[in-house]
């Protein structure tokens, strides 16, 4: 059974330009990479739960704030090159990231240390314009950036 994983993919329309709001993961190992290294809020979640959810949840682990009232949009699962299955959900509406904190985690590091170090799970979030999150985002998840731009629910066209 692959792991499971649910999201939730915020966005706007400001000036006429779809805006997503994204994640930068935390720790050392993505801490110079900025390209195709952020994330739709998501994390994983046990077969038979609800990944709708789950994808709330996470985003408030990895954002520190609710969710934004608003309809929601299934956009279904994709399996990642990891082979894990992403399913992400859409949410039209606002939230002003300014006071954003991530839950956090410890690893030993630098490796072979012995030392616990704590980092939080996401160490930023932005929104960007669409065309700039395709960069951003993982190459798995750009597919959900497509999703959106073209699902009627979300009343959108490619800005």
């Amino acid at each position: 059974m692959p792991k499971l994983s649910a999201g939730l993919l915020l966005y706007r329309a400001r000036a006429g330009v779809v805006e997503v709001l994204i994640a930068h993961p935390g720790g050392p190992f993505w801490a110079r990479k900025d390209e195709g290294a952020w994330s739709i809020p998501k994390g994983e979640y046990a077969d038979g739960d609800d990944p709708w959810v789950a994808a709330q949840r996470e985003f408030c682990e990895e954002i520190g704030l609710s969710v934004p009232d608003g309809p929601r949009i299934d956009f279904g699962s994709v399996k990642q090159p990891s082979g894990k299955v992403v399913t992400v959900f859409a949410v039209h509406g606002d939230l002003d990231v300014t006071d954003a904190r991530s839950n956090t985690f410890e690893m030993e590091w630098p490796k072979g240390s012995g030392k616990l170090r704590e980092f939080p799970e996401v160490d930023r979030v932005g929104w960007f314009p669409v065309a700039q999150a395709r960069t951003k985002l993982l190459k798995g998840q750009r597919v959900f950036l497509d999703r959106l731009m073209t699902d009627p629910a979300a009343g959108l066209a490619e800005s």
